[in-house]
């Protein structure tokens, strides 16, 4: 099994099936018992509107586990609902991490999967693995830049010869550009909105760079009056939208320009042959791919299936495993 632990999704691979699983990484729990009562897009319903004795939580911030318990929780739901309930399944696992984690996180990853039933846990480097399930010849002795933003981390790295030249993992992505779009309601349009309202405007307003035709693209929002506390309905446009987030967005070109400077020069004429890759779910960000090219002065890609090239890649490995060995960053097991 391949199993791409994001901070926004759960994706899972299973040998000779392909991509069996696509869920929310979100638990709901019963306070009281303790017990999971939902997990994946049923739990992520129940975000923001829970009643006291129930809290739907995000296990995983910022690449990162963040709540061991109910991220071993979540995993076995997974490995159990990928295998129809059956229990004496252990599969061999790999699983795609942000590449800037310290050895304790690696740790708390590879210890959540072998509790929740894994025989053997390879790591492979999030990178990596994009750049294999977005189709990148990363076996041959040429550069490779690929940009994998996913909702906690965004990583930059150049690869060649099946290994990582350089990589830089900032913990600016997804989650950070929502909660850019809050604040600025909250500021602006004095709107109090909850995390999911925040994702569906970015998602179906916001852009990264001007675009002659979204200049009339507007949609009604909902939420919470501060100063009458009442709900309020507001027009947001997208060219607000776009400037809300032009921070966070500025962090992940320097961490791009940052990376292109210290390329070495063979494989940045590489790089300007063949562009950058664009991967993770933050790619499917409008403008996003014209913005970095217009920064960087290099075209830029985006992946044919960018929310699960990292998953495609965990997949390759596994069925490619002899010859893609040398990719993995951590194992543990049998």
């Amino acid at each position: 099994m391949g199993i791409d632990l994001g901070t926004a999704n759960t994706l899972v691979y299973v040998s000779g099936k392909g991509v069996v699983l696509q869920e929310p990484s979100v638990v709901a729990m019963d306070q009281a018992s303790k017990k999971p009562l939902a997990v994946g897009e049923e739990a992520k319903q129940m975000l923001g509107r829970t009643p006291g004795n129930v809290v739907a939580l995000r296990p995983l911030r910022d690449g990162v586990i963040a709540d061991f318990d109910t991220a071993e929780l979540m995993l076995k739901h997974f490995i159990r609902q990928v295998h129809e309930g059956r229990t004496l399944v252990s599969p061999r696992i790999v699983i795609g991490i942000p590449s800037g984690v310290t050895g304790v996180e690696r740790r708390a990853v590879m210890d959540a999967a072998q509790q929740a039933g894994a025989r053997t846990v390879y790591l492979i480097d999030e990178p990596v693995a994009a750049a294999i399930g977005a189709g990148l010849p990363v076996a041959e002795p040429t550069g490779n830049m690929i940009i994998d933003i996913g909702g906690g981390t965004t990583e930059v790295a150049v690869l060649s010869l099946q290994g990582t030249v350089l990589s830089e993992s900032v913990r600016v992505a997804g989650d950070e550009l929502s909660e850019a779009i809050s604040q600025y309601m909250k500021k602006v349009h004095n709107l109090v909105i909850g995390e999911r309202t925040a994702e569906e405007i970015k998602i179906r307003i916001g852009s990264a760079y001007p675009a002659p035709d979204d200049s009339d693209l507007s949609m009604d929002v909902r939420g919470l009056h501060q100063l009458s506390g009442l709900p309020r309905t507001v027009t947001v446009k997208s060219g607000e939208i776009r400037e809300s987030m032009a921070e966070p967005l500025s962090v992940i070109i320097e961490a791009v320009k940052r990376t292109l400077e210290r390329t070495p020069p063979e494989l940045a004429a590489d790089i300007i042959d063949r562009g950058i890759m664009l991967a993770g779910g933050g790619a499917l960000l409008m403008g996003l791919d014209t913005l970095i090219s217009h920064e960087t002065g290099i075209v830029v890609h985006v992946a044919p299936d960018p929310l699960s090239c990292v998953v495609l890649g965990t997949g390759r490995v596994l069925e490619n495993f002899s010859q893609l060995e040398r990719v993995f960053s951590g194992r543990s097991g049998l």
